[in-house]
């Protein structure tokens, strides 16, 4: 018994634990963890607190702060009204993508760019690919343009889009007054 009592007073007795000290070495102590992270964020609310308590005094203040607010809600806005307009107006809308398959892809690198800059991201654009991107997007004008007059012949209020042209058969068939049952049964009761 006094070898095992030695033994348990050596590992758990004399004030330390050295099971529980030698398993801290590799793993990290739950509670102890879990204080740590709790004053971190603490920490971090105080000082984001505190960025707020700074009176803005001027009119340039409070207009900065309103633009410093505008990209989120714009972007997000902007592509709900694009949803919006491709429902209500669809040729609308597809000349509108049809102008924006003109835009060459060193450009929306370049947008991308600035919004990734702004919500913390960084990009690179290099000038050969611009270059290249460029020659690509102004082969594709001469196809555009036909699509966006396509689009347009397609307008309802276009003149002459019912037009028949040199079509014998279909102009017949157009001036034909079509069957309607209900003014024939009206007029049988007549």
């Amino acid at each position: 018994m006094g070898l095992m009592e030695r033994m348990f007073g050596l590992l758990f007795g004399g004030g330390s634990n050295v099971v529980k000290d030698t398993v801290e070495v590799f793993r990290e102590n739950a509670e102890a963890g879990s204080a740590r992270a709790h004053e971190v964020q603490v920490q971090a609310m105080t000082e984001f607190g505190q960025e707020f308590m700074v009176p803005r005094q001027g009119v340039f203040d409070r207009i900065m702060d309103g633009v410093n607010r505008l990209p989120r809600p714009a972007l997000a806005l902007g592509t709900l009204g694009l949803f919006v307009s491709a429902m209500v107006a669809p040729l609308w809308f597809a000349e509108r993508m049809q102008g924006i398959a003109l835009v060459p892809e060193p450009l929306w690198w370049l947008l991308g760019v600035i919004v990734s800059f702004y919500f913390g991201a960084r990009h690179q654009v290099k000038a050969q690919q611009f270059q290249r991107e460029i020659v690509t997007t102004m082969s594709r004008v001469p196809q555009v343009m036909e699509n966006v007059a396509a689009l347009r012949k397609m307008r309802a209020d276009s003149v002459g889009v019912a037009a028949t042209g040199a079509d014998a058969r279909l102009t017949a068939a157009a001036i034909l007054p079509d069957a309607n049952p209900a003014l024939e049964a009206w007029q049988r009761a007549a």
